[in-house]
C-alpha cells in the first residue's frame, strides 16, 4: 500500500505548487481560445495571418517591458498594428495578402529582436521566455489578464457566432446580404490579437501559431459540422495544454514545446485513426494493399 501512496502523491503534487495551479487555469483558457479562435482561421485558410500576427507582438513587448510597462498592452497594440499594416499594404497595392502578411510579420519580428538586443546591452533579457513560453512566470495578474480576455473572446464569438460563420464561408454572401464585412474582419483580428497575447507566457510567440491551427484541424479530421469542430477543438486544445505544463513538471522541459508536441501527437492520432478520412481506418483499395501502404508508395520516385 505504501509504494501505490506515495506514487499518487507524486502524480498529485504539481496541482499543490501554487504556480502550477496559476499555469495550469492559464493553460486551460489559452487552450480554450485558441482552439475556437484558431478554427475560424484554419476555415479561411488564414494560418499565416495567426503566424503574422504572433511574429508581430515582439516589438511590442520589447517596447512596453523597456518602459516598465504592460507586455499584454504593448503586445496587443503591436499586433493590431501588424493587421492595420497588412490591410494597408493589400489595399494600396497589388501585392497579394499572404506576400503582405510575410513582409510585415518578419519586419516587426526582425524589429523585435534588434530591440530586445538593445535592451539586452544594459539589462540581460532571457530571449526564451519570449519566444517560447515560462511556466514559471505565470502570476496572479497574468491568471487575472487570461482570465478578462478568455471572457471576452468566448463572449463576442458567442454573440457573433452565426455573423462569423456566414463571414468566414461566403463573405461576399454576407457582404450582400448587409453584414459589415469590414467591421467583421477588423473584430477577427482583434480576437486573434488577444488570444495571442493571453497565450505568450505559456507557448511564446513562436509556438503559438500550432496551438491555434493544430486542435482545429485535429477536430476537423473526426467531425463535419462546424459547432461541432469547435468544440471539439477546444476539448482538444485544453488537453493539449494540461497534458504539456504536466509534463515539463516533471521533466524539466518548456511548457510550450511540451504542449505543441501533445497537440502535433493529437492530431496524428487522428490523421491515422479517423473513421472517415483515417489512413489506417479506410477500408482496404482494390489492389488488397492497405492505404498505409498506398501513401508510402506515393511518396517514392517512379521509374
Amino acid at each position: 500500500m505504501l509504494l501505490p501512496s506515495i506514487l499518487f502523491s507524486k502524480l498529485i503534487e504539481p496541482f499543490s505548487a501554487p504556480f502550477m495551479q496559476r499555469s495550469l487555469s492559464v493553460g486551460v483558457m489559452v487552450g480554450l481560445i485558441c482552439a475556437v479562435v484558431g478554427t475560424y482561421l484554419m476555415v479561411q485558410r488564414l494560418a499565416l495571418l495567426g503566424d503574422a500576427i504572433s511574429h508581430s507582438v515582439l516589438p511590442g513587448m520589447a517596447i512596453a517591458y523597456a518602459l516598465e510597462a504592460s507586455i499584454v498592452i504593448g503586445a496587443f497594440i503591436a499586433g493590431i498594428l501588424s493587421t492595420i499594416v497588412i490591410n494597408w499594404i493589400r489595399a494600396r497595392s497589388d501585392i497579394k495578402e499572404d506576400a503582405a502578411m510575410g513582409i510585415v510579420f518578419s519586419a516587426f519580428f526582425a524589429l523585435g529582436i534588434i530591440l530586445i538586443t538593445i535592451i539586452q546591452k544594459n539589462e540581460p533579457i532571457d530571449l526564451n521566455h519570449f519566444l517560447f513560453g515560462n511556466i514559471l512566470a505565470v502570476t496572479f495578474n497574468d491568471l487575472r489578464d487570461t482570465a478578462i480576455i478568455a471572457v471576452a473572446v468566448i463572449a463576442v464569438i458567442i454573440l457573433l457566432y452565426k455573423e462569423l460563420l456566414f463571414y468566414s464561408f461566403d463573405p461576399l454572401g454576407a457582404q450582400a446580404n448587409g453584414l459589415p464585412i469590414n467591421l467583421l474582419n477588423l473584430g477577427l483580428m482583434v480576437l486573434i490579437a488577444l488570444t495571442i497575447v493571453a497565450s505568450l507566457k505559456i507557448v511564446g510567440v513562436v509556438l503559438v501559431l500550432a496551438l491555434l491551427i493544430a486542435p482545429g484541424a485535429t477536430a476537423y479530421l473526426l467531425v463535419p459540422r462546424f459547432h461541432q469542430v469547435m468544440l471539439l477543438a477546444a476539448g482538444f486544445g485544453v488537453i493539449a495544454s494540461l497534458s504539456g505544463i504536466y509534463v515539463s513538471y516533471f521533466t524539466n522541459i518548456p511548457s510550450g514545446p511540451a504542449i505543441v508536441l501533445f497537440a502535433f501527437g493529437l492530431f496524428i492520432l487522428a490523421l491515422l485513426f479517423s473513421p472517415s478520412q483515417g489512413v489506417l481506418t479506410n477500408p482496404h483499395t482494390d489492389s488488397g494493399s492497405s492505404p498505409l501502404w498506398q501513401e508510402i508508395k506515393s511518396l517514392l520516385p517512379r521509374r
